[in-house]
């Protein structure tokens, strides 16, 4: 059930928040951009005159620019959250982007921010819903099967710790779109919280292997070492290597798996196999 009235979406300009406007524009939905830069909003070339924001540090101009909302989406940080809350109308509808990274079992500053977003919208009890995605590929610019593709192309083998047995379940940007579409197009009744994820459950060794296919490469032959070896190593910037941190490295280290029955019954979600997704990320790159 779709409310009236425009769609605001904060963070229009991020890989998401712009994905998701030229989606709705495509259905033919109103949309109302907010973002912080004018000038980058506009190289878009999207036709839809955005208003300006700064979650952080001007909440006036965020209460005007959210002063007509019905349905707002925040694809911005969750930690943003308890100001978005603050600032929209009794009567909107919230829908936002979390990260399973709140489930980790080493939380840093952007877990405990999204966290904080999650409690903050508990607490509120508004109508909207929080969606936490597993690792996102697949969006222009992303920096994740990009970066692990530019790491193959220079590395004859490929070090990961435990031999890459940790497991992961990737979402494609395509399909977190459509998730934020059929959250915007759904009745929340009070506050709710969400995984999003990809219907694929690989260990990051397959994983290394699928993206390289899909990227017109030899898999690597993986090097098992032990985490922490890693972790010290990633403290140093290795010339023509991309840069991965020793958090980053941990994370390698946990599996990343979730329930996805939920996301499937109330969203109406089935999810890109992984191959296709990574076969459309790596073809919209050679086009590009």
């Amino acid at each position: 059930m779709s409310c009236p009235g425009p769609v605001h979406v904060i963070g229009a300009n991020g890989r998401s928040g712009l994905a998701l406007c030229r989606a709705l524009q495509a259905e033919g939905r109103d949309v109302v951009p907010i973002v912080r830069d004018r000038a980058r909003w506009q190289a878009t070339h999207l036709p839809m005159p955005a208003r300006l924001a700064d979650l952080a540090h001007d909440p006036g101009r965020l209460r005007h620019a959210l002063l007509d909302a019905t349905t707002i989406v925040l694809t911005a940080h969750a930690r943003h959250l308890p100001a978005v809350i603050a600032a929209a109308p009794p009567q909107a509808r919230l829908v936002a982007l979390g990260s399973t990274r709140i489930f980790t079992r080493w939380p840093d500053a952007h877990a405990h921010g999204v966290l904080h977003g999650a409690q903050a919208l508990a607490r509120s009890g508004r109508d909207g819903v929080l969606l936490h995605p597993t690792m996102i590929y697949g969006a222009t610019g992303e920096n994740n099967v990009q970066r692990l593709a530019a790491l193959m192309r220079r590395l004859p083998v490929l070090p990961l710790p435990g031999g890459g047995r940790a497991r992961l379940q990737p979402i494609w940007q395509g399909d977190v779109t459509r998730a934020l579409l059929a959250a915007i197009g759904r009745a929340w009744h009070g506050p709710h919280s969400l995984v999003i994820a990809g219907g694929d459950q690989v260990s990051y060794r397959d994983f290394t292997r699928m993206v390289a296919v899909a990227a017109g490469l030899r898999p690597r032959p993986v090097l098992p070492v032990p985490g922490a070896v890693l972790m010290a190593l990633a403290r140093f910037r290795l010339p023509g290597l991309p840069t991965i941190t020793p958090a980053e490295v941990r994370r390698l280290m946990e599996d990343k798996i979730f329930d996805i029955t939920p996301m499937r019954a109330q969203l109406g979600l089935t999810p890109l196999p992984l191959a296709a997704g990574l076969a459309r990320t790596f073809g919209a790159a050679a086009i590009c």
